[in-house]
């Protein structure tokens, strides 16, 4: 009974070391997107990425990163995107006091200098007002878009493949032009993959709806 005693203890802290496995959330020739929780005071064994990354943090934190000796602290808000090259081998730690869940990602083609996100009926043209540009590289553009309730938003059009990870449920309806009005449905931290398409949107939802896409230039 005593040993248990003691025993019980050090399992519980062993269990709360062990990192989360990542979940795949898609994975195609283009790009695959992943969700990892990093528990806070747990180093990760070293790694490297390969892989150029778009990084959307779900929670606010501070990470400790060593590379070749060296020490960065990086720090990042709630809901912050961030382009992240690919690195050699190092060790990381979230340092901070609480658990964060990262949307990472992973960028698997180089640019293609022939594709262009912009169209006449770009997002960022026909609702400005609604969706805001994150940053651009030649392999990404990255925009965020928040729909008020019940708000409908004007034909646009997206010329590029591109990924959806939503900040907050959703429940929208999609038009495409001349086509049939379908209803969307996802949880937040989920995914999800699109092509090119020229529709309305609307948000259903008697709460606001946030997402951030990824456009794929590769």
């Amino acid at each position: 009974m005593i040993m248990f005693r003691y025993l019980l203890p050090l399992l519980t802290t062993a269990a709360a070391l062990v990192a989360a496995t990542p979940q795949t959330l898609l994975d195609n020739d283009q790009v695959k997107v992943i969700k990892v929780t990093d528990e806070p005071h747990v180093k990760n064994a070293p790694h490297q990425h390969t892989s150029n990354r778009v990084m959307i943090y779900l929670q606010a934190g501070r990470q400790e990163i060593v590379a070749d000796g060296k020490k960065t602290t990086p720090e990042w808000k709630a809901g912050e995107v961030r382009w992240s090259p690919s690195t050699g081998m190092h060790t990381s730690e979230v340092v901070s006091a609480n658990p964060v869940t990262i949307i990472e990602l992973e960028i698997k083609k180089p640019a293609d200098p022939a594709k262009t996100a912009t169209a006449a009926l770009d997002p960022l043209k026909a609702a400005p007002q609604l969706y805001k540009l994150e940053f651009e590289n030649p392999q990404v553009r990255v925009f965020r878009v928040k729909m008020p309730p019940h708000v409908k938003v004007p034909l646009h059009e997206h010329v590029l493949n591109r990924v959806v990870v939503y900040m907050t449920d959703q429940n929208t309806s999609t038009t495409p032009e001349g086509g049939k009005t379908e209803v969307g449905s996802h949880k937040a931290a989920e995914a999800s993959w699109g092509g090119p398409a020229k529709h309305r949107e609307e948000n259903l939802s008697d709460k606001p709806f946030e997402a951030v896409v990824v456009e794929l230039k590769n």
